[in-house]
């Protein structure tokens, strides 16, 4: 028999509160503390749990780009095409850094597909179209 398993990201902040409250307006979701670990923070949305914020008094900011070029870890957040400009003003309203983008072809109005930003603890992550998992 296999053991149920779930997974969540989770993140790590010096100051977990106000990043796991950006990360659920951003995702209309909620945020709860983890029963039985008093510094992780659980964001949930209707299909439950979808990140975590952990305090880390020691936590440093991963850096980007990163000089090699090479790929971080980050939230891949998927978007309506069609609501991919309101994501990133919502994204942008909460504190969002924008970061650079990729253009994939996909859009005749010259506006980029991929959208990277920083969150406000300098976390990456990606505004993306649905359709548009990274492979």
């Amino acid at each position: 028999m296999t053991a149920t398993k779930t997974a969540v990201l989770v993140l790590d902040s010096t100051d977990p509160e106000p990043l796991a409250r950006f990360y659920a307006e951003l995702l209309g979701a909620t945020v709860e503390p983890s029963p039985g670990h008093p510094d992780l923070l659980l964001i949930s949305g209707a299909d439950g749990v979808v990140l975590g914020v952990h305090h880390d008094s020691g936590h440093v900011p991963p850096s980007w780009p990163r000089p090699d070029d090479s790929q971080q870890s980050h939230v891949w957040i998927v978007v309506a095409p069609e609501a991919l400009d309101e994501a990133e003003r919502d994204a942008v309203s909460l504190g969002a850094r924008p970061l650079d983008a990729e253009r994939n072809g996909t859009r005749t109005d010259r506006r980029t597909d991929v959208r990277r930003f920083m969150d406000p603890a300098g976390h990456t992550f990606v505004l993306a179209p649905a359709g548009g998992l990274p492979t």
